[in-house]
């Protein structure tokens, strides 16, 4: 029975394992990752429970200089996840004794918001222990956070660790998320999140960028499959051409891809309709943000 519960805020620069972390520590794929940044769009909650304690994690976008309103947005989501009311933020940092505009920046909101923090320090499996000795040096010189963790996400070491010291932060309080509930995205979301997946890896330059998905249709059959269908949208014309590619080639790609992720979601056979269509700059639009779910 859940009697204690924690609400951590993981923030940081693109590309530095937020998202892998949060996967790690809740134990199930909740946020979609790839090599590219500012792949984490929205803020997702993954749900991990350790004996009477429900920690919920806030995976947010990579903290960046934004370039459209919808890098404005993600902004937004990450720095009003420190502000908001929650119990601890974690930190996520390179193993590089390298503070940049974003650490700092970020640094300040924790400062500001007096809230307690942990600074984790992933991808340690790429260096030697002793490298990490300036790192915690140089960021202990910028804030006395209450712990300094280092972890491998990708391999799992640390995780323990990291558990025992966000525990120290959790409140008596009832569960957040009911048992067996590791998310708050819609099975429709998750969709969409995993096709979306598929494209930042199947694409290059910019063009994956400029991508949103949207699920137009969820149907359960009664023959034991679902049927989804999809829109991706694209900004320019030839775009489309580069992801419906040579004889539909790449959109036939990615759509197995991403149909075979769907059907170990939902443990279904699921059959997969992909279209693409083009909005132009629908990244500096208000009105197309808001229909494609970045916006308050």
């Amino acid at each position: 029975m859940i009697k204690r519960t924690a609400m951590i805020a993981v923030v940081g620069r693109p590309n530095v394992g937020k998202s892998t972390l949060v996967n790690a520590m809740v134990g199930e794929k909740v946020s979609i990752v790839t090599p590219k940044p500012q792949t984490t769009r929205n803020r997702i909650f993954g749900v991990a429970e350790r004996g009477e304690t429900q920690i919920v994690f806030a995976d947010t976008p990579g903290f960046h200089k934004a370039r459209t309103k919808l890098g404005d947005y993600m902004v937004k989501v990450a720095e009003e996840s420190v502000e908001d009311d929650v119990d601890a933020v974690c930190l996520v940092v390179e193993p590089k004794a390298s503070l940049g505009p974003q650490e700092q920046g970020l640094i300040q909101r924790i400062k500001a918001a007096k809230v307690h923090s942990v600074l984790v320090i992933n991808k340690i499996d790429t260096v030697e222990k002793a490298s990490l000795l300036p790192v915690i040096a140089l960021y202990a010189g910028e804030h006395d956070f209450d712990a300094v963790v280092p972890v491998s996400a990708r391999r799992g070491q640390g995780l323990g660790e990291l558990f025992d010291e966000l525990e120290k932060f959790a409140v008596e309080d009832q569960q957040l998320f009911p048992e067996d509930m590791i998310t708050d995205q819609t099975t429709r979301q998750m969709c969409a999140e995993i096709i979306r997946e598929k494209l930042l890896l199947n694409l290059q330059s910019e063009v994956p960028h400029g991508t949103a998905v949207e699920i137009l249709s969820f149907t359960e059959r009664e023959d034991g499959v679902d049927e989804i269908t999809a829109t991706i949208y694209c900004e320019r014309e030839s775009h489309k051409g580069i992801i419906i590619g040579k004889g539909g080639e790449m959109l036939k790609s990615v759509g197995e891809a991403a149909r075979r992720d769907m059907e170990k979601l939902l443990e279904r056979k699921v059959y997969l309709t992909t279209r693409v269509k083009v909005k132009e700059n629908w990244r500096d639009s208000g009105a197309n943000l808001k229909t494609l779910g970045y916006s308050e």
